[in-house]
């Protein structure tokens, strides 16, 4: 590796849900490092001169399908795939209807599968494979009214370990992120939506070991540490990026 190149260059990757937040985050980390970064996403949002769009609803057979046949337009290979498209739900079991379960759950779960599924030939072509999953904090720990999101990130950690086992023979290794609760658009829209964002803002970085959410640049920095290959040993694992709030009980 000369001076000029970093464990990046020459790689193609596959990063889901980049046109904002920790996605674009991602997009804009591996595209610095020197690899060519494909963007499924709905919108393209921030990610002209990053890298390339190409429209994806992951919770839609068909549209990841077509989106694959357009990436297979481009390359014939991918080496890394951050499977980061998601959606939240807020409420509990009682307040939740069945088209929320739904949702949720063909985006968070069938949408990462369907993903991994179609592109796994192309990350079996690839040199020193990866996957990672972001997902959440929430799949360990009880959280008030997001009983369909933590679910949903619960059977997405679970299905991580499962597909890291599953492609140990082909040389894939697959781990995930869990975030704590991140400072993206994703999480104002939400704040946006209750009576006192700027309140509720202030309760969630309270409940936070650090005192603050978590940045998408810090969730993009861990999930490209577990896409480098120089991270060959590291396979079905799940790095906390939460500000403490898993491991710590600090008094406030």
């Amino acid at each position: 590796m000369s001076t000029h190149e970093t464990s990046f260059s020459g790689r193609v990757a596959v990063v889901t849900g980049a046109g904002s937040g920790i996605g674009l985050s991602v997009a804009h980390r591996l595209s610095q490092e020197g690899a060519t970064v494909y963007g499924f996403d709905l919108q393209e949002g921030g990610l002209a001169g990053v890298g390339t769009f190409i429209h994806c609803d992951v919770s839609q057979e068909e549209s990841v399908a077509t989106a694959v046949a357009e990436l297979l337009t481009h390359t014939q290979s991918i080496d890394i795939l951050v499977n980061n498209a998601g959606v939240g739900a807020v409420g509990s079991v009682l307040e939740s209807p069945p088209e929320e379960w739904e949702k949720v759950f063909s985006v968070n779960v069938f949408g990462t599968a369907r993903v991994t599924r179609l592109l796994h030939p192309l990350l079996v072509a690839g040199h020193d494979p990866a996957v990672v999953n972001t997902c959440s904090f929430a799949s360990s720990t009880g959280i008030p009214k997001r009983a369909v999101y933590s679910a949903s990130k619960g059977a997405l950690e679970t299905l991580t370990k499962a597909c890291a086992a599953d492609f140990l023979d082909d040389g894939i290794r697959v781990n995930g992120v869990n975030p704590g609760t991140a400072d993206t658009p994703w999480v104002q829209r939400l704040l946006d939506k209750t009576s006192d964002p700027a309140g509720e803002r202030a309760r969630l970085e309270a409940r936070q070991p650090i005192g603050r959410l978590v940045s998408a640049e810090e969730v993009a920095h861990a999930i490209v540490y577990l896409a480098d290959p120089r991270s060959g040993s590291t396979t079905g694992t799940i790095l906390p990026v939460d500000g403490g709030i898993t491991g710590l009980r600090i008094p406030r």
